[in-house]
């Protein structure tokens, strides 16, 4: 299980640590309509992603720039898993995930942002543990992955966030789909850009 505790918290730099916790507050996930938003695109900003996010945010998710940009982002997370070296039994993780991605996508396109905040969660824990191996399962991992690259570690800290929340979850349910939308594609944005 890709681990980060709420307590991860105080691992991040104070100077990140607002904006992230207005993202995802210790006492509860926002259920607002706006606020999810702005905290969002404030985030994207710090994850170095700002730009792309604002523009993919404003088009009609049916749009042909979207679809293109989902289609880079299929590509590169397959990228991303198949140079990956893991260990043979670690073999079937692998492609496992890769078989996943046709599926999430799909939820996306459809509108389905409840269905797709839980595969993307799993999606996630299965990339940080191709990754990490076994440290993305422990209690530091946020700590450790913060140590090598403050962008790298806020954005494994905001995946265990999305794997935190599932949705049959009160709050989750309480979002509108622009919320979920606005979550969801930070990690989206990111993992194309990696």
């Amino acid at each position: 299980m890709f681990s980060c505790p709420q307590h991860a918290n105080k691992y991040i730099p104070e100077e990140y640590r607002k904006s992230a916790e207005n993202l995802f507050p210790p006492d509860g996930f926002l259920t607002g309509k706006g606020p999810e938003r702005a905290a969002a695109a404030e985030f994207a900003e710090i994850l170095g992603i700002g730009a792309d996010y604002r523009r993919l945010l404003a088009v009609d998710r049916s749009e042909w720039e979207l679809l293109q940009f989902l289609a880079h982002f299929q590509n590169n997370l397959d990228l991303l898993i198949q140079k990956t070296w893991v260990e043979k039994a670690d073999q079937a993780r692998k492609e496992q995930l890769e078989d996943q991605i046709p599926g999430f996508i799909a939820e996306i396109e459809k509108g389905d942002f409840q269905k797709a905040l839980k595969d993307f969660g799993v999606i996630l824990e299965e990339l940080a543990y191709l990754f990490f191996g076994a440290q993305s399962s422990r209690d530091d991992f946020a700590e450790y992955a913060l140590r090598i690259d403050i962008q790298m570690g806020l954005f494994w800290w905001y995946g265990a966030q999305l794997s935190r929340l599932q949705p049959d979850d009160d709050a989750v349910h309480s979002l509108c789909a622009e919320s979920l939308w606005a979550v969801l594609l930070i990690g989206i944005c990111y993992l194309t850009n990696f």
